[in-house]
């Protein structure tokens, strides 16, 4: 009874490999997707070679190398990753995609191109990525720019069509931002965490602690995972102490609570319609549907009523569980994005969700010791969903996909229980949080303010104070120190609403206590 047209998860596969392990092969971010492809491909039970030559539709997320403008590939590149990636499998597509960045980009891809299976305009669809930054890091160039002896070489050039959608990073960050040294995740997050941390009335200590006890499950998770990039276990005081294995990043963050970015790791994922998997032999028993999805945006980082929320998340969480016809205790299985502590706490926060909850906040391990390079983590995240909903059919599984500064949120919601293809009101949910007041800012602030939330960049060769604001007037600004009183007051005392003294200057604000 079900539409023909109906997508379906069909194919699931997922590769890493470290470089102190004996069977490291150095493998390029392409060959990282490509054998992660392949591996989907034999996952679907169909016969690969024929499910491969029915393939009309690649699309990959960006690798590290090239989600920044004219940012360096020492070891090399492909010209047309997804293409790279489909000569490899033996697919020959009509259509190859390449994302802009974002971390929810998975998530979004998956129903998106589900969306277009349903519509008839794809029928068999590859979704991959990978990162290969852990190899590149190993045999980066020396003084003379010349890699060392034994480095890949990761150069390849392929013909053919590519919807290159560009990078996204105007959604981002913008001029005013990057001046301020909001050039990185960890301090822009650190700044958002700090912001939740005022509104709960925690010390930084208090804040610690806590963080290390949303984290320390996800460890042991990451454990058990073979594909981790890191599968050790650690404890709460492992994850908090700072000591030289676990220096301070950018406050509040120590180097163990953040998304690991030296990773080789490859996923991928195929959909196909329903139609399509009975052509090729698919098993039933290896359909999973999308019950559920939402796909919201945040407001400008600068303009957000509560900086240490992010409303559209938990938006996109309650409209894809609604589409699914569900609520969350319903769930079975979560991976809940975690480059930072605060995604996760934004959810359990508004679901009165617990670190201890007993299935878990992660699938995978999570991003800081799992693995979570660039845009492609909730790749794996999705394959383990759907591996999980396989595990347990008719229990559902669900998949939350963070992007940018806590500025995109995709959800997907996925079980065996067959369903049609339903669309989700996430136009209308995003009109709605447009309309929501923003806070006004300023560009070139002077005088008297206080601090609404801050960071400290100890990543810098000079301590630095990254702060955001509020004039007299209400109005928000951005500014950095190097005032040896306020620096030593951010970094070690409880600087959230102190007075301070803001001069605009022509490179940017800059912030003392006096």
């Amino acid at each position: 009874m079900i539409d023909p047209r109906t997508p379906v998860v069909i194919g699931v596969g997922q590769v890493t490999e470290r470089i102190d392990d004996a069977d490291y092969r150095a493998l390029s971010p392409v060959e990282l997707a490509a054998e992660a492809a392949r591996h989907a491909l034999a996952d679907s039970g169909a016969d690969p070679t024929s499910l491969a030559a029915a393939v009309d539709t690649i699309v990959a997320t960006r690798q590290f190398e090239i989600s920044v403008p004219n940012a360096p590939a020492p070891l090399g590149k492909s010209n047309n990753f997804p293409r790279s990636v489909a000569a490899r499998i033996g697919a020959d597509p009509a259509r190859a995609v390449l994302d802009k960045v974002g971390g929810q980009g998975p998530q979004a891809l998956l129903t998106e191109f589900a969306a277009a299976i349903a519509a008839d305009t794809a029928d068999v669809v590859v979704l991959c990525g990978s990162d290969a930054t852990s190899t590149a890091r190993h045999f980066a160039p020396g003084a003379d720019g010349v890699p060392p002896a034994g480095a890949p070489d990761f150069h390849e050039t392929v013909e053919g069509q590519l919807e290159d959608r560009g990078f996204g990073l105007e959604e981002f960050v913008d001029r005013y931002t990057i001046s301020h040294g909001l050039t990185g995740a960890p301090v822009q997050y650190g700044l958002l965490e700090n912001a939740r941390r005022a509104r709960l009335g925690l010390t930084p200590a208090q804040y610690l602690q806590a963080m290390g006890e949303l984290f320390a499950p996800f460890t042991a998770v990451a454990a058990g995972n073979p594909l981790s990039a890191s599968p050790v276990q650690r404890s709460v005081d492992d994850l908090v102490t700072i000591s030289t294995g676990n220096r301070m990043i950018c406050d509040p963050y120590p180097r163990l609570l953040v998304a690991r970015d030296q990773v080789n790791q490859g996923a991928a994922v195929v959909v196909a319609s329903v139609a399509a998997a009975r052509r090729l032999g698919v098993p039933e028993s290896n359909w999973v549907y999308l019950h559920g999805h939402a796909d919201l945006r945040e407001q400008p980082l600068l303009e957000r009523p509560d900086l240490g929320r992010s409303p559209a998340a938990v938006a996109a969480v309650t409209e894809a569980l609604a589409v699914a016809g569900i609520g969350l205790d319903d769930v079975a299985a979560l991976d809940l994005y975690s480059c930072f502590p605060i995604p996760v706490f934004n959810i359990c926060d508004a679901f009165a969700l617990s670190a201890e909850d007993p299935r878990g906040l992660t699938l995978t391990g999570g991003l800081p010791f799992f693995g979570g390079a660039g845009n492609n983590y909730s790749m794996h995240a999705i394959a383990e969903a759907v591996t999980a909903a396989r595990r347990r059919p008719g229990r559902f599984s669900l998949v939350g996909a963070n992007g940018g500064m806590m500025s995109k949120y995709s959800v997907g919601v996925y079980a065996t229980t067959p369903t049609g293809w339903r669309g989700d009101d996430s136009r209308q949910l995003q009109a709605e949080l447009d309309a929501v007041a923003r806070v006004p800012v300023t560009e070139t602030a002077e005088g008297r303010a206080t601090i609404e939330t801050y960071s400290v960049r100890y990543d810098w060769p000079t301590r630095t104070g990254i702060i955001i604001g509020r004039l007299a007037d209400g109005t928000r600004f951005l500014a950095t120190s190097e005032d040896d009183d306020l620096v030593a007051l951010l970094s070690d005392g409880e600087p959230l609403g102190a007075e301070i003294t803001v001069r605009a200057l022509d490179y940017g604000n800059r912030c003392s206590l006096r």
